[in-house]
């Protein structure tokens, strides 16, 4: 019953916040006075509706999601195999701190710059988010396999345990929170890497592309629109993070 009341408190919070949110909005388009420099809720809404209903709104919302999810899953898989040997190996660990702080330091739109001149529009937002993403989830995982305790893993080597059953049943549980909140914050970061790089990249299809071509005609109410659509994927996909994470922390 405890969680039921804190469960609806928490959503009458969260609405509580977005209308606040809203309400400032509101305020503030009236007080500028002028629709090009902050256009109203309702403004934004028409423009939303707009931008739905044009021909490239459905290739421009999936080729960004695309765009980003490559970049997520590949950060995934190279992040994890490299965190698990820094993890495992104090000398990999030392060799690769200096390389992940680099990149991490780099500021984005350098290596947009950079990934523009390397590769075609399309390809630079994977590129960018692959490297947001990449060192955190690296990190993460490096700070998991250090978190499990060694007398733990010698006693399974004691008891003849398979590596297999190790590596499942003892680091895997351990990484596993480390994992999810790297999943988390990567996500969250890449996926406005992600979008600020297909603004300079301009693929053919693309939310970026759409947020610029919008600035470009003096299209306040668009851009705004954009980037409601923008925030509403990424909650999505904190959701969907925040979901997995949960069954992770059961199954553990």
């Amino acid at each position: 019953m405890k969680d039921s009341i804190t469960g609806k408190k928490s959503k009458l919070f969260a609405v509580s916040s977005v209308l606040v949110l809203i309400g400032v909005w509101w305020l503030a388009s009236v007080l500028a006075d002028s629709p090009i420099l902050l256009p109203s809720p309702p403004k934004a809404f028409s423009g939303l509706i707009k931008i739905i209903g044009g021909d490239t709104f459905i290739p421009s919302v999936l080729s960004t999601i695309v765009r980003g999810l490559a970049g997520f899953f590949i950060s995934i898989v190279l992040g994890t195999i490299v965190g698990m040997f820094s993890g495992l190996k104090p000398s990999v660990h030392v060799f690769l701190k200096p390389l992940l702080v680099t990149v991490r330091s780099t500021p984005v739109i350098s290596i947009i710059l950079l990934g523009l001149i390397w590769f075609d529009t399309g390809t630079v937002p994977v590129f960018i988010g692959f490297l947001v993403m990449f060192p955190i989830i690296a990190t993460n995982v490096t700070e998991g396999v250090k978190s499990v305790d060694p007398g733990l893993v010698e006693m399974a080597k004691l008891f003849r345990v398979r590596p297999r059953r190790i590596v499942t049943g003892v680091y895997f549980p351990a990484i596993a929170p480390f994992f999810m909140s790297g999943a988390s914050s990567a996500m969250g970061i890449g996926w406005k890497a992600v979008i600020a790089c297909e603004v300079l990249s301009q693929p053919q299809f693309a939310i970026g592309t759409g947020m610029q071509n919008a600035q470009t005609y003096l299209l306040v109410a668009e851009v705004l629109a954009w980037t409601i659509v923008a925030i509403f994927l990424g909650y999505i996909f904190e959701t969907v993070i925040g979901a997995i994470e949960k069954k992770l922390i059961r199954w553990r």
